[in-house]
């Protein structure tokens, strides 16, 4: 669907980011796929997409979830919460960000 080109571009540049080599550090790495994440679900409504999606998105944005945290120095939220994320959530973020740039990379193509 013609809906789906902009959250498929920013799925792929997403899933770049969390490919190796990593310049500025895993967790700028991480914060930076959050980031084209959240612009890629800004206009995405759970009513468009199917049961599979729905899942890995509630998984996404918990897995991005800043409640909670604090940042006084400035450093960035999503970087914090890059720092904090467990090596099992690290793997459940990487196959969820592919999963979702399949999945937006097909609806798109199905137009």
């Amino acid at each position: 669907m013609q809906k789906f080109t902009y959250p498929s571009e920013k799925f792929s540049v997403a899933r770049s980011s969390l490919m190796l080599p990593h310049p500025r550090g895993e967790a700028a790495s991480i914060a930076s796929a959050f980031h084209e994440c959240s612009l890629g679900l800004h206009d995405v409504r759970d009513e468009d997409l199917d049961n599979h999606a729905r899942g890995w998105v509630a998984k996404l944005r918990e897995l991005m979830d800043t409640s909670g945290i604090q940042d006084p120095t400035g450093r960035g939220m999503w970087l914090i919460k890059a720092e904090q994320l467990s090596e099992e959530e690290k793997f459940e973020l990487s196959r969820i960000v592919d999963e979702l740039a399949h999945w937006f990379r097909r609806e798109h193509s199905r137009d």
